[in-house]
């Protein structure tokens, strides 16, 4: 049964997502694990390389979660095993539990292997030795020459062209799901058996949702929850959700709605109507009462949930953002890895920092503020705090401020 949407004005909805992010007052999240709680209930977080000051899952996590550390994400992944390496929303980080609702994207890679001549003596090859000699590199796994494919991790299927055969077997083995990722050097992945590195019952639970429509929804109601709100249009949000066209959308919400899994809600000045997910009812009520809170400073990461509909955001905050790491220096219009930056009840300005540069510091090159931000001394001592944790983050000694804003 369809409900009346909630009406909200535009702060309301702006406190709710901040709320629900636990990016407003108090943290809601603290330590490691606080840092499991927040990947829970995101569903799952985005991972990227690219480490200038703490890569986009650390940031993530950083400006959520009270006294974060990057040793706390590496345990809960390669020793807790309460998380693991998988492509969800591209490549993401993702509760251990929810290991079983991804069986049918390991039997497409499964299946994908299949087509190629001599691939599969190629994988009994690379398990007998991991069995034998324990986690392996791609450098290290004594399999030569090239191999010619499409890779499975590009469930798409358009990519295609020689690779280094070690690698291309450890990650199709990887994406089968018979080989996890047992722990990073760096960048570098190192793989094991995954009967050696998850519970049994977790490997052997059967698919959750074998109805495709059961699990485009399950898969949709995450991407909300990750959000915070969703509407019921074409959005980044979407990404890699095999299948999911305007008409499975359209039934999977309705459906969403009919059994009271999400609610819809009207924004002023926004056209469409927004959802969100049950469990966040809460932050909503809290949302609407006019509460005051002490505001906070932080620094988002580029590939932040919250940030996944950026259409979302430049309506809901009137802050747009694009993450210029892959724009031509030229064309630039701030930097290379800048990180927007929330103070209180508003996204604030930008930020472009870098750990290590010099010494061990962390170097401030420069910060943006926002049209209308008045720079008080309010914000100039919670936007230091907020670089001081962003040094901690990444074992820097000190901060240097390298321009004046």
């Amino acid at each position: 049964m369809r409900s009346e949407p909630i009406r909200l004005t535009g702060r309301q909805a702006r406190r709710f997502l901040l709320l629900v992010h636990g990016l407003l007052g108090a943290y809601r999240f603290s330590g490691k694990e606080g840092a499991l709680a927040y990947v829970r209930q995101a569903g799952c977080i985005q991972f990227d390389p690219v480490d200038i000051c703490g890569r986009n899952a650390e940031l993530t996590l950083q400006s959520r979660v009270k006294g974060f550390r990057k040793d706390m994400l590496a345990e809960l992944l390669y020793e807790d095993r309460s998380l693991f390496d998988y492509t969800d929303k591209n490549l993401s980080i993702i509760p251990t539990e929810d290991w079983p609702y991804f069986a049918r994207f390991r039997e497409r890679a499964r299946r994908c292997g299949e087509g190629f001549d001599g691939l599969a003596a190629l994988e009994t090859q690379a398990k007998a030795y991991i069995a034998g000699h324990g986690p392996v590199s791609s450098d290290e796994l004594p399999i030569a020459g090239e191999i010619v494919w499409h890779s499975a991790i590009h469930w798409s299927g358009n990519w295609h062209g020689a690779s280094n055969a070690a690698r291309s077997v450890l990650e199709q083995l990887y994406s089968a799901g018979e080989l996890v990722i047992h722990h990073k050097n760096g960048t570098r992945k190192v793989y094991d058996l995954a009967e050696r590195c998850l519970p049994e019952a977790v490997l052997r639970a059967p698919e959750p949702l074998p109805d495709e429509l059961e699990h485009q929804a399950w898969r949709v109601l995450r991407r909300i929850g990750a959000v915070g709100m969703l509407w019921n249009r074409a959005s980044d949000a979407w990404l890699a959700i095999p299948g999911l066209d305007a008409g499975r959308r359209n039934a999977i919400f309705a459906r969403l709605e009919r059994e009271g899994r999400i609610f819809p809600v009207c924004v002023e000045g926004i056209r469409d109507t927004l959802y969100c997910r049950e469990e966040a009812r809460w932050a909503l009520e809290t949302a609407m009462t006019g509460k005051a809170f002490a505001p906070r400073c932080e620094v988002l990461a580029p590939l932040d949930c919250m940030l996944w509909d950026r259409k979302l955001i430049s309506a809901l905050f009137g802050f747009d953002y694009t993450w210029e790491i892959y724009t031509p220096a030229a064309k630039r219009r701030y930097g290379y890895y800048v990180l927007p930056l929330i103070y209180g009840e508003r996204f604030a300005g930008r930020v472009e920092a870098a750990a290590g540069e010099t010494g061990g510091a962390l170097c401030v090159r420069r910060v943006w503020l926002e049209d209308g931000v008045r720079r008080t001394r309010a914000l100039d001592e919670a936007l230091r705090r907020c670089m001081e944790r962003l040094a901690r983050l990444n074992q820097c000694e000190k901060v240097e401020w390298k321009a004046e804003w």
